[in-house]
């Protein structure tokens, strides 16, 4: 095989890998440098507390939750009929304050340090939250609006389940490979669009056809988004509020989202301007100088007659 087509020929198959491990590689990146990160965790979460979907999610799960508290305690069942509006409408109005915005951080600072604690260490008891503070924040509130019986409100320290002990060690394996893929596969991806370019026998077309691919990959991780986000909402229960769900979806996805969107409109402009420089502009023409006149020829002189 001549030289000149074996440089095409690897040229090809590393700009082809690339294209290939960008998409993938920004996934594990994010997953690996983005939701493994406590700070930008919080901080893409914490729009959530004054989002109107999750409010009421919340609303309902405290809600209820301090109504089953009730109805152990008291034993009666037809309190929780007069008991609930007073209950719903307290929690609901304690979502609006500042005391839920710190507390809705608070919250997730927890969970997550909890649920980063069990995927790299060996516990495998199940990640779970405590609710007690938000049931006594709610409590005082319900106790200072004179709510009947609110002051007989158990505040229980009640367990909810983040992360099931059953799925922790299949979930421990794929965060460890998660960590090692966040930083080889978008290194071997830059390494082999470089490697390409620099073996191509015509470069400008190995620049336009690796941000071709680009774009192609990062309109493929938006797509893969919206797919993922359908299917996570249709596999959620009944009794989880799906727009709550979206939102939270939308939020821990955002800067992925983002990344996809950055390839597809950078690999573009690559490509466009890559095929609007295919050709070299024409030199121009050379402006003529004005040639002077040319002297007019001297007349000859008249010929002599001889005299006799």
């Amino acid at each position: 095989m001549p030289p000149r087509r074996l440089r095409s020929a690897l040229s090809a198959v590393l700009i082809t890998l690339s294209c290939l491990l960008t998409p993938f590689g920004a996934l594990a990146a994010w997953a690996a440098y983005g939701l493994a990160d406590t700070g930008r965790y919080v901080t893409a979460m914490a729009p959530l507390a004054t989002d109107p979907a999750v409010r009421e999610a919340v609303v309902d799960t405290v809600g209820d939750g301090l109504l089953r508290a009730v109805d152990r305690q008291l034993g009666v069942r037809p309190a929780r009929g007069s008991v609930r509006p007073f209950v719903h409408d307290a929690v609901r109005s304690f979502t609006q304050t500042r005391a839920f915005g710190l507390a809705w951080d608070t919250g997730n600072r927890i969970t997550h340090d909890a649920v980063l604690h069990a995927l790299r260490a060996a516990d495998e008891r199940a990640v779970t939250v405590d609710l007690a503070p938000v049931t006594a924040q709610v409590k005082r509130q319900l106790t200072h609006d004179h709510v009947p019986l609110a002051a007989r409100i158990p505040v229980e320290h009640t367990a909810v389940a983040v992360l099931p002990a059953g799925r922790l060690t299949t979930l421990r394996k794929g965060f460890h490979v998660l960590e090692v893929a966040g930083f080889w596969l978008p290194v071997a991806s830059v390494a082999f669009a470089v490697g390409g370019i620099a073996l191509a026998v015509r470069r400008r077309r190995a620049v336009a056809a690796t941000a071709l691919g680009t774009a192609l990959g990062g309109a493929l991780l938006v797509l893969a988004l919206a797919v993922g986000r359908g299917l996570t909402l249709a596999d959620l229960p009944a009794d989880v509020s799906h727009p709550a769900a979206g939102a939270v979806y939308d939020a821990l996805t955002g800067t992925l989202r983002t990344t996809g969107w950055l390839l597809l409109v950078l690999g573009l402009a690559v490509t466009l301007t890559a095929w609007l420089t295919r050709y070299p502009r024409p030199p121009r023409p050379a402006r003529r100088r004005r040639a002077s006149p040319a002297p007019a020829p001297a007349a000859a002189p008249a010929p002599t007659r001889a005299r006799a």
